[in-house]
């Protein structure tokens, strides 16, 4: 079901993947390099910025004979002075010898075959990921298949290294020496081994001199690099943006023709690299790079709604662009960001387009809502209507939206112990900001989910103090007026809900019900 979710969300289809693609070319050898040590007084690493559980997985391995070092992007982080996120080892070691050194350790994955590594346990745990040294095989040394993952599923199943029609590595796993491990990598900056107990950092592409220089540089052809895996455009972007770096030209060159290989990329694979974009500290800058690299659109279709130039909506971009502006903050200061919440953000002007429309067509505001939200969901997502997780979490962040219109005792209360109550309120302050509603409702629901009980009292006898006094009941519009007294006397029912620049919803009054058998009231 999530699956089917995330295909509508990025807007992959049948039609997508069967387009052409060209065919598999004759292509040049990845060139193997030169290995070069580094000594701690060249590379300046500063070792405080290591993981102790990923330098004891790398002790642990070189005790039983192997050789192991920290890969990839934690060391090109560590040479520009940045902690790295994550933290991944390669050794000669097969991932059944690793498996055998560590008491939780797990072998994971088809494409690659890699071992987890835990580290603790619940929300504290860590994951080491350990690779093995992988052999450089070309496509024309490669099994090939026509289909995919998917439709090739049988054809590929007993292979060690398989290639699609346009190239693309379905399997990858013979193992080989390190020289021919960093070949096989993407960008001399991501090819470097360091070795925590030595201090040394190993190169076989220059990618020392890479990142010094802030350059972005493909090892080998750029064309054979991207039609082995696609997504390598996807991350030659987030690299730009993230670290700050140029495209080198020969890598740059490529990568508006190879985009049309995206179609072909899992869908799972294609969401993950999409959520990594603007969930990582580095949104804002993302934006900018994909839209200097021709990759703004026909790439991402949530992204399609958001920056789609032919139809200016600026309060949408207003909201969007705040949003993404908070999520590099929430980052930066080491607080979490969830999928669900940033595709709230993007989808949630064609909501609100929605539901202003219906209300002003006399629909009441929460079934008007309700409505808007599944026809966003039916038009971007599909038959599913937001099952799932992460389509749950967004329909509860909208949901939750008039409930804050409702300050009652019981309401209120009920509102801040949800689950989701701060990823709601979190977008009601975004709304707030961007003068969507007014700032002193965000103020107040911020002061009750942090007040202590008589606080809480205060705030809610000082909402009761401002309301206008009710009206006398005129007796003969009781019947007339039951239903939506009966659905007022609801504190879960969300009340009408006055955007900013609307005129406030008149309030019903709360109907009292008789007892069985009382007597009827005096006449006034």
């Amino acid at each position: 079901m999530i699956k089917k979710f995330i295909d509508r969300l990025l807007g992959k289809g049948a039609k997508a993947k069967a387009e052409a693609t060209p065919a598999v070319p004759v292509v040049p050898v990845v060139p193997l390099g030169t290995r070069v040590e580094v000594a701690v007084e060249q590379h300046r690493i500063d070792p405080t910025l290591l993981d102790d559980n990923a330098v004891r997985v790398v002790k642990t391995l070189k005790d039983a004979g192997y050789e192991a070092y920290v890969v990839g992007g934690a060391v090109r982080d560590l040479l520009v002075s940045l902690r790295p996120k994550d933290f991944d080892v390669a050794t000669n070691a097969t991932p059944e010898q690793v498996k055998s050194l560590f008491r939780r350790a797990f072998i994971i994955g088809r494409r690659f075959r890699l071992v987890h590594v835990v580290f603790g346990r619940g929300r504290e745990h860590e994951v080491i990921e350990v690779s093995t040294f992988r052999a450089y095989l070309d496509a024309a040394a490669a099994d090939q298949v026509a289909g995919n993952e998917k439709t090739s599923k049988h054809d590929i199943a007993e292979k060690k290294h398989v290639v699609d029609a346009s190239g693309r590595v379905l399997r990858d796993n013979v193992w080989g020496p390190q020289i021919e491990d960093a070949a096989r990598r993407d960008f001399t900056i991501n090819a470097m081994y360091y070795d925590p107990t030595t201090q040394v950092v190993v190169d076989y592409h220059g990618g020392l001199a890479d990142v010094r220089a802030k350059l972005l540089r493909m090892i080998g052809d750029p064309e054979t690099r991207y039609r082995e895996d696609p997504v390598r455009i996807i991350r030659a972007v987030r690299f730009a943006a993230k670290l700050g770096f140029e495209i080198e030209p020969a890598t740059r060159k490529p990568i508006k023709k190879m985009s049309a290989l995206l179609a072909n990329v899992p869908i799972s694979r294609l969401f993950d690299e999409m959520v990594k974009l603007l969930q990582t500290g580095h949104a804002l800058r993302s934006i900018d790079e994909l839209k200097k690299q021709g990759l703004d659109r026909g790439i991402f279709p949530v992204l399609d709604a958001v920056l789609a130039l032919d139809k200016p909506h600026p309060a949408r971009e207003k909201f969007v662009r705040l949003a993404l502006e908070n999520t590099d903050t929430r980052v930066a200061d080491g607080r979490a960001v969830v999928p669900s919440f940033m595709l709230a953000c993007m989808l949630w002007h064609d909501v609100l387009d929605r539901w202003t429309a219906l209300r002003e067509g006399g629909e009441a505001p929460f079934p008007a809502l309700q409505q808007a939200v599944d026809a966003v969901f039916e038009a971007r997502i599909g038959d599913i209507s937001g099952r799932g997780k992460l389509g749950g979490d967004m329909r509860e962040i909208w949901l939750m939206q008039p409930r804050f219109e409702r300050r009652t005792v019981n309401s209120a209360k009920a509102l801040v112990e949800q689950a989701r109550f701060r990823a709601g309120y979190d977008f009601l302050r975004l709304r707030a900001d961007v003068g969507e509603v007014a700032p002193e409702l965000a103020d107040w629901w911020e002061d009750f989910h942090l007040g202590d009980d008589d606080e809480r009292e205060a705030l809610l006898l000082d909402v009761k103090n401002q309301q206008p006094p009710r009206g006398r009941r005129v007796p003969g519009a009781a019947a007339a007026a039951g239903h939506a007294a009966e659905t007022a006397d609801d504190d879960d029912a969300p009340p009408p809900v006055a955007l900013a620049g609307d005129a406030p919803a008149r309030k019903k009054r709360r109907r009292r019900r008789k007892p069985a058998g009382a007597a009827a009231p005096a006449a006034e």
